[in-house]
């Protein structure tokens, strides 16, 4: 297995009113906890990446891209149930290995609670220690709740793919591609004190 230093300590513990989350870096041994967590969201909620989630062989193939060192997926777990994950993925032999791609999903019980938010601040920390300079996401130009996180977080929109994507029954979304500045995020953070590398 692939050890990926991350520069940030983990588990780490946030309050909620309706109970305490940990963070945790994944590992090749939680796929059966992921895909649990995958296949209670709506449909739509996978169409922004780029495989279905919710199938035992997408897991199993991610799970293995875990343990190969090209994906670094921060979970968020209330006891042993997943209920959000961010991940950044990168090649670290394309011509674009300084960008990493960012996916973040909340479990719609979570949602609105900043959870999500959360998670997207933690990955800009880990993208500092993966050498990655900027982030991009993606998503359905309906995801709304998801595209204000994103543009609160400073990410503005590059291109939209129209028809770019289609669901189970066949329909196409067009899908926008939002991108961030990992060391202008970074800056911006630690001019208004809130800059954590720990």
């Amino acid at each position: 297995m692939t050890i990926i230093a991350v520069n940030r300590n983990y588990p780490r513990t946030l309050m909620y009113a309706d109970g305490d989350i940990v963070l945790r870096l994944m590992t090749p041994d939680d796929g059966e906890a992921v895909l649990a967590f995958a296949q209670k969201l709506a449909p739509h909620d996978l169409l922004f990446l780029r495989r279905d989630i919710g199938q035992p062989k997408v897991v199993a193939a991610w799970m293995e891209a875990t343990r190969a060192g090209g994906i670094v997926t921060l979970l968020a777990l209330r006891g042993a149930t997943v209920v959000g994950c961010a991940t950044i993925v990168r090649d670290a032999l394309s011509w674009s290995s300084h960008v990493g791609e960012l996916r973040v999903i909340v479990a719609a019980s979570q949602r609105g609670k900043g959870l999500g938010q959360t998670l997207t601040q933690e990955c800009f920390a880990i993208a500092v220690g993966l050498g990655v300079d900027k982030l991009m996401a993606q998503m359905t130009v309906d995801q709304r709740g998801a595209i204000d996180v994103f543009e609160g977080l400073g990410f503005r929109a590059e291109a939209l793919l129209k028809e770019h994507v289609r669901d189970r029954e066949g329909a196409k979304h067009d899908i926008v591609i939002l991108s961030q500045d990992v060391a202008r995020f970074q800056a911006q953070r630690a001019a208004y004190g809130v800059g954590q590398t720990d």
